[in-house]
């Protein structure tokens, strides 16, 4: 073999080795490149290299090729080029090299529809990559499973979730080979679309069809079942996931964070958080914020701590606290009635450069609400005005809240924060509190008040004033406050009748609300008794539900177990139904024939 040309000789004596041209030199090959015409197969691998290093220049490379190669097959140079197309997700150049080839008067095939689908998908222009399937019969062409899969996903993504799941049936009825990409696309259908139960039946058809889940398909239905709410079947896949020895990926932990802090499925969130942080896995802000949340809304301090220490020695910027990470903390010791705690986070928060907003201010408030530190709540109520927020409902709700539990004393100076945020819950409480003011009078302003409130808010607004009624006293009010939320459909279904059995439902009551419908069922079933009219059926129940109440530090089963005994009432817990009391009728018509009506609420 002749020599090359001699090598200049560097400044150390060292000797140089070639070097490549600079991309700018590059050309696209011409006639002096091939000692003959090129070959198709020539074509194929220089603009699969050579041209894919400059996407600019591999239009003129099939343009030259197509002039001068011995090409049997146009749509093959075609079909590489687009995939290239397809690498880099140029929409637009690839819909202009599908008019050049169609102006060449090449025909397409299957290949070629299933890269430009697969290029619109990857663009995430879906309704573009349905517009080419729905034209693949005009060329005589017909999908294979990659690009049934591909449309599958395309239609669920448009919006069609009607057209996939056409598709996905048909594949089935014709028994057409599924594989986990067509599997996992159709759980993702059925997902986005709320149908539950449909992504959970195509995970176990495809089972029986002997198709094995991948990571991929495990993953989508942990993340349809941790959105469907059912934790326990989450628990349920990932242990089958770990028994078919497939490997999780951080994914797969999200989608796991995801199910058990939704759900608040506390020590199955913390085992998974423990596990990534033993695996050294990335765990952004997003992630650890779910997980406070979870632990303010379930009372966990200790985990809550260790997670908020994790964020703050985190060397990673994406995982250190933001606003939100503060204020979960600051909820958290409220509901614990922690008040350094609450307060030691918020001197935190503003040293880390973030002002409180409405929901650490509303938990603060609550916090010193709990303990009795009305000048607190007064001193809070003012930082809302010093920041300029405007109070919101819930901000109010917060506040009559802690007008509940207030004491007379020191009533006055809640209700003026009161009043300075909603003016007319003002006026509502400043008529409750005021025993010159007539019962009608009050119900007519509750009336008013409730209908103009937003839904969300109207039965908190119920149980926050029936509990200041009752705890003032004001029962006759309070039966009128009752009343009015009844006629507005507030508090729909508190009971019910059968022939067997009259219940009264106090699920999600207050304690002053719970003791104001007790008192009216009691004087209902007296009246009932006092009629001569049917009577009362053989059972008699109330239920309390069971677990912490919203507006308790007790749960309401246990206060009103408590509460039966002072009223020496011949209710007793159900062993058999958690939250239920009963009696007969027998022991119930004793019992009221011996006290009188304005005796059966001992506050």
């Amino acid at each position: 073999m002749a020599p090359g040309p001699a090598a200049t000789r560097g400044t150390c004596g060292s000797t140089p080795t070639a070097r490549a041209p600079p991309a700018s030199s590059a050309r696209v090959p011409g006639p002096a490149a091939f000692p003959e015409p090129p070959s198709e197969q020539d074509a194929v691998i220089v603009l699969n290299t050579a041209a894919a290093a400059r996407p600019e220049t591999a239009v003129l490379a099939l343009r030259w090729f197509l002039g001068n190669a011995g090409v049997r097959k146009k749509v093959i140079l075609y079909n590489v080029l687009l995939k290239l197309l397809r690498k880099r997700r140029r929409w637009s150049e690839t819909e202009a090299l599908w008019a050049e080839m169609l102006q060449d008067g090449v025909q397409p095939d299957n290949a070629t529809f299933s890269t430009v689908i697969s290029c619109a998908r990857a663009c995430g222009l879906p309704s573009k990559a349905v517009e080419w399937f729905e034209k693949m019969p005009e060329f005589g062409c017909s999908p294979d499973m990659l690009t049934y899969s591909a449309v599958i996903d395309a239609y669920g993504r448009a919006g069609n979730a009607e057209a996939a799941l056409r598709l996905y049936d048909r594949a089935r009825s014709e028994k057409w080979q599924l594989d986990p990409v067509i599997c996992s696309t159709v759980i993702k259908v059925h997902s986005t679309t709320g149908n539950f139960d449909g992504a959970l039946n195509v995970f176990e058809e495809m089972k029986a069809a002997g198709v094995k889940p991948n990571l991929v398909v495990y993953n989508t239905m942990l993340d349809a079942m941790g959105r469907a709410m059912r934790p326990w079947v989450v628990k349920t896949i990932h242990r089958e996931m770990v028994d078919q020895q497939v490997q999780p990926s951080r994914a797969t932990y999200c989608c796991l964070l995801h199910a058990y802090t939704r759900a608040r499925y506390g020590e199955d969130a913390m085992a998974v958080y423990r596990l990534m942080k033993d695996e050294v896995m990335d765990i952004d802000v997003m992630l650890y914020n779910m997980l406070l949340s979870m632990c303010a809304d379930i009372g966990y301090v200790d985990e809550a701590e260790e997670i908020f220490g994790d964020m703050k020695v985190s060397v990673d910027a994406r995982s250190k606290p933001d606003s939100w990470s503060y204020s979960s903390m600051v909820t958290l010791y409220s509901s614990t009635a922690n008040v350094l705690g609450a307060e030691g986070i918020l001197s935190e928060m503003v040293g880390a450069g973030f002002k409180p907003n409405i929901f650490v201010l509303t938990s603060l408030i609550r916090c010193y609400g709990k303990v009795g530190h009305t000048d607190d709540v007064v001193r809070s109520f003012d930082m809302l005005e010093d920041l300029g927020i405007s109070p919101d409902d819930r901000f109010c709700g917060c506040l009559l809240s802690v007008a509940g539990n207030t004491p007379p004393e020191e009533l006055g100076k809640v209700i003026n924060c009161i009043e300075r945020s909603n003016a007319q819950l003002g006026a509502v409480v400043k008529l409750l509190v005021d025993r010159s003011a007539s019962s009608e009078s009050f119900r007519k302003a509750a009336s008013e008040l409730l209908s103009s409130s937003r839904g969300v808010v109207k039965m908190p607004y119920c149980n926050s004033l029936m509990d200041l009624c009752v705890n003032l006293n004001q029962m006759e009010k309070a039966c009128a406050l009752l009343d009015a939320a009844q006629q507005l459909g507030i508090y729909a279904h508190i009971q019910t009748r059968t022939q067997t059995q009259w219940s009264l439902h106090l699920r999600g009551l207050s304690v002053g609300a719970a003791l104001t419908t007790l008192h009216v069922w009691m004087n209902d079933l007296d009246t009932a008794l006092q009629s001569g009219g049917e009577g009362l059926p053989p059972l008699l129940g109330i239920h309390t539900g069971q677990g912490k109440n919203t507006y308790s530090d007790r749960g309401l089963a246990a206060m009103f177990e408590a509460h039966l005994k002072e009223l020496d009432a011949p209710f007793h817990e159900a062993p058999d139904k958690a939250g239920w009391f009963l009696t007969t009728s027998v022991a119930a018509k004793h019992w009221l024939e011996t006290k009188k009506a304005s005796e059966l609420v001992a506050v």
